[in-house]
């Protein structure tokens, strides 16, 4: 098995302002990267949009609405002083969550050991009913929800190692026994939530991080709080929220991780899901906004997913 890799040439139709940092030049990133030698014979699809009953899983239908009555015609509008919408922002965010639900359909049904969503916008700061941080939708909670209630299965742990606190996600999760949330992000930083006394209902890990912590703090994070909550949780799938924001070289944050950190935290939750879930592993692209470091990143990653997928061929 390999490493089915999703995207949709919408994510490139997603522009944003000039001078913001998520921008289409991200994903062109990422796809020279999906060029490289090394990924060119991954398996891939186009993801599908994402109607609204299926986004509605993890989102309000008032919300729902809102996003589509704001769409401007030309030009931009702000939901907010971050997270702006273009004309095509919606199909874009469709495709995105989209992406999510085809990736889970396919490694939870045994086609594919492990799937990459390679798509725009980001999701996870976005919350039940408001847009946030870049992000229109929840990718991976809609993937989850999709998980859930459409196929059946009874608990999946989604991991967020993305530099800035998985709020939306947490939001949506929040009084959901069957999803457990895990998050390492720095702190204090944007969204300022994500403290380790925000529990939920038993089912959220929050792990900041000091500013200018590097990699021996993260696997300290990791190894003493995220990787014993998701094996005690035992999840029938993992997702993971791939931030690469925590990157040394990232202008909007600070961390100190490089690109083996993220290469090692992969490999680890790999093996975590061998342990508790036959393997299964869905992750979808969330920040990242040094070019460089986003592309160093993104390879460790990959790696790892395809080091792990290869040892069931």
């Amino acid at each position: 098995m390999s490493v089915l890799i999703l995207t949709h040439p919408s994510s490139h139709d997603h522009v944003t302002p000039p001078g913001h940092p998520e921008r289409v030049a991200r994903i062109e990133t990422v796809d020279r990267v999906l060029a490289g030698a090394d990924y060119t014979n991954l398996p891939r699809v186009e993801a599908p949009a994402a109607d609204d009953d299926q986004i509605g899983r993890a989102h309000t239908s008032a919300y729902i609405e809102t996003i589509k009555l704001r769409l401007p015609s030309e030009g931009w509008v702000s939901l907010d002083p971050d997270t702006h919408m273009c004309p095509d922002s919606l199909t874009a965010a469709r495709h995105a969550a989209g992406a999510n639900i085809a990736a889970v359909e396919a490694v939870a049904g045994g086609a594919h050991k492990a799937a990459f969503c390679a798509v725009r916008p980001c999701g996870h700061h976005a919350e039940k009913d408001r847009a946030m941080g870049f992000c229109l939708f929840d990718n991976v909670a809609v993937g989850a929800r999709h998980g859930l209630d459409a196929l059946g299965l009874e608990k999946i742990a989604i991991v967020d190692f993305d530099v800035h606190h998985g709020n939306g996600t947490q939001d949506i999760f929040w009084n959901e026994p069957r999803v457990l949330f895990a998050s390492s992000h720095q702190m204090p930083l944007y969204p300022g939530t994500g403290a380790a006394h925000e529990t939920g209902v038993g089912n959220i890990f929050n792990a900041p991080l000091n500013p200018m912590s590097g990699g021996r703090e993260m696997r300290v994070a990791y190894e003493g709080t995220i990787f014993p909550a998701v094996r005690e949780f035992g999840p029938d799938l993992l997702m993971i929220s791939a931030g690469f924001d925590a990157h040394a070289a990232d202008p909007l944050a600070n961390l100190n991780w490089q690109a083996e950190d993220f290469g090692w935290v992969t490999a680890e939750l790999c093996k975590i899901a061998e342990e508790c879930c036959e393997g299964r592993v869905v992750s979808t692209l969330e920040g990242g906004y040094d070019l460089d470091g986003l592309a160093d990143s993104v390879a460790a990653h990959l790696d790892a997913l395809i080091a792990h997928a290869e040892a069931h061929t």
